[in-house]
């Protein structure tokens, strides 16, 4: 399977493909940069996956890489929390890293919303590992917007939103790839880039390299974990 630059990897994708026929389901992907997922799936379900992203930005680079897939992988844009699709519409949801996030709770009755009866939920979540998160961490999390539950109370945010799980899986293990996979990439971005690209995108830049050296040398990864659940709408 091909790398995917998103915590968790391609783990949380095999560990879908493994326990769920994906024949003939229709299929929502939830997130940037989740466009080989995307195409993954279709391989997988033989029906044409709808993947939306939240920013213009996000639209076009997925309309770029997924051009040669006419038919197979629709990209749009909207608010995850706020889709237009009819209720009951989806056999699957999958959201990879795309839902810890402030509006989680928006999001997640959207998605029971738009899913069928019985039908699933692959989340992967970033998540805290320990209660008490140093303030560097936080500050990661705050610049991104991300709001991560605690480990051992994912599950249990899940069921009180009536959803069964079927497997919980901790993907921590994932994140030292992703990051060291991301730090790979901006060195060899920023390579590339003009100094008028460079300055226009400088917060970005700064951002991903201050999270990847947080995680992979500052002693991030004490308290920066990954985990996806397989769900089933009840």
């Amino acid at each position: 399977m091909h790398r995917i630059y998103l915590p968790g990897t391609s783990e949380q994708l095999r560990l879908l493909l493994e326990n769920l026929d994906l024949n003939e389901k229709s299929i929502l992907v939830i997130g940037a940069n989740s466009e080989l997922l995307a195409k993954r799936l279709y391989e997988q379900s033989k029906t044409k996956i709808e993947l939306i992203v939240e920013d213009y930005e996000s639209l076009i680079n997925a309309e770029l890489l997924i051009e040669r897939s006419e038919g197979t992988v629709a990209a749009k844009m909207m608010a995850f929390e706020n889709t237009d699709y009819l209720d009951s519409t989806f056999d699957l949801v999958y959201a990879q890293a795309s839902v810890s996030s402030k509006m989680r709770n928006k999001i997640v009755k959207e998605i029971k919303r738009v899913l069928k009866p019985d039908g699933y939920f692959c989340v992967g979540e970033i998540v805290q590992l320990t209660d008490n998160t140093p303030t560097f961490v936080k500050n990661i999390w705050e610049d991104s917007a991300l709001s991560p539950l605690h480990t051992d109370k994912i599950k249990s945010y899940y069921e009180e939103r009536n959803f069964d799980v079927i497997y919980e899986e901790d993907l921590s293990k994932t994140l030292n790839s992703f990051y060291s996979m991301t730090a790979g990439l901006l060195k060899d971005q920023i390579n590339k880039l003009s100094e008028e690209e460079k300055s226009f995108n400088k917060k970005l830049l700064n951002r991903i390299s201050h999270e990847s050296n947080v995680y992979l040398k500052q002693g991030g990864n004490k308290y920066i974990g990954f985990k996806t659940l397989l769900l089933k709408k009840k």
